[in-house]
């Protein structure tokens, strides 16, 4: 975008930016007939810096009734400030107006179609891409944008025809083209399809893990695990130190009922992200491997997700006692303020034989579903206090 703007700014007469300065700080300065100031040549200077509100306040101060005033030029800086504050119902009024007046830049046009498809006025932006021609348009960006005007109006032959002229077209860019022929693939539900160009693309050399993680999650978004599986272990295979790549495969996994395997990419994943040690734990905890689980535990740094999830895992483990003394270590990081956590407790407490404390947790309950529970485990307690032998 910026060569762009730079190409249509390039016959405009420079005016220093200090003279700028001096006079935005005193206007009464602009009318001095010693230091004449081009307003539209110092709005392209303007425009060119990036300094886009200073330059819609030098445009403002243009008459534009007076007669000398080139009102396509107007017009294409005033539509240029709008596109680029994305302002652009304003940018689109702007551009039409500067073709209104004489404005004949093809490069006018394809800002005028970018103002129009950031609205979703497709039709209209693929008629200025058609009008600015050929020329102006053999750019890459200006492919996959007619590629997606075209997928939003579900040609999807036109689209994926335009993704194929731009791969062959610009070989540097070929990464950018395959990627989206395999996003429209998985748009019409053709997913075998999509995750066979998934692969030729992966193995083409072109494709970064990035590219793998947007493909695999695709896939995974409309369902198709066992594709979206296939791609990201082949990516990974390649990059197993990507995050992110580990992350949407474990998820895959976990999507596919495959727990295990979840946790299993999520422990390796977390020799690069030790944030992520508790994810891998818990996963092992729904696989059922407890012990691994509270293994990988100990590695979480995070106190309080540390503590509630070895809680949760002793007592899956049946190990009361090791729960009942954690209170200590839960009351310091302040965790008993979760009604949950206390109840987890009192009833550790309870199994552990522990009455008196675990009554004295139950009493601080306020829920009124753990307040029926609390009933509960108070019977049990009397029945146990009755009948020592059957709670043995």
């Amino acid at each position: 975008m910026r060569v762009l703007i730079l190409l249509l700014l390039a016959a405009t007469i420079a005016v220093p930016l200090s003279s700028w300065s001096q006079q935005d700080a005193d206007p009464a300065g602009l009318d001095d007939p010693q230091e004449p100031v081009e307003f539209l040549s110092l709005a392209a200077v303007l425009i060119g810096d990036g300094n886009y509100q200073r330059a819609r306040n030098a445009l403002a101060r243009v008459d534009t009734r007076a007669e000398e005033v080139d009102l396509a030029r107007y017009h294409t800086l005033a539509g240029l400030v709008a596109l680029n504050l994305d302002e652009l119902p304003l940018a689109a009024t702007e551009f039409e107006a500067a073709i209104d007046a004489g404005q004949s830049d093809p490069v006018v046009r394809l800002y005028l179609a970018q103002a129009y498809f950031g609205q979703g006025r497709y039709d209209e932006t693929l008629e200025q891409l058609a009008q600015a021609g050929d020329e102006a348009t053999r750019v890459p960006s200006i492919f996959l944008m007619r590629a997606q005007a075209h997928w939003a109006l579900k040609d999807y032959a036109a689209a994926w025809h335009v993704l194929g002229e731009g791969r062959a077209e610009f070989p540097d860019r070929a990464g950018d083209f395959a990627r989206r022929q395999v996003f429209l693939l998985v748009d019409q539900g053709l997913y075998q399809e999509a995750a066979d160009q998934g692969l030729q693309y992966l193995e083409s050399g072109l494709a970064t893990s990035d590219d793998a993680v947007a493909i695999g999650n695709a896939l995974r978004e409309t369902g198709q695990f066992q594709q979206a599986a296939v791609i990201l272990e082949k990516a990974r295979l390649s990059a197993p130190d990507n995050v992110l790549l580990g992350k949407v495969l474990s998820h895959v996994y976990l999507d596919q009922g495959r727990a295990l395997a979840a946790a299993d990419v999520m422990r390796t994943t977390a020799l690069y992200d030790s944030d992520l040690a508790s994810d891998a734990a818990e996963l092992y905890k729904r696989a059922g491997w407890l012990i691994q689980a509270l293994s990988l535990n100990a590695q979480v740094i995070d106190q309080s997700k540390k503590l509630k999830q070895r809680l949760a895992i002793f007592l899956e483990l049946n190990r009361f006692d090791q729960a009942a003394g954690m209170e200590q270590d839960l009351t310091r990081v302040g965790l008993l303020t979760d009604e949950d956590i206390r109840y987890a407790l009192a009833y550790a407490l309870f199994k552990s034989g522990d009455f008196e404390r675990s009554e004295q947790h139950l009493q601080q309950l306020t829920r009124s579903d753990l307040f029926r529970r609390a009933v509960e485990l108070r019977r049990a307690m009397e029945q146990c206090a009755e009948s020592p032998w059957m709670c043995g």
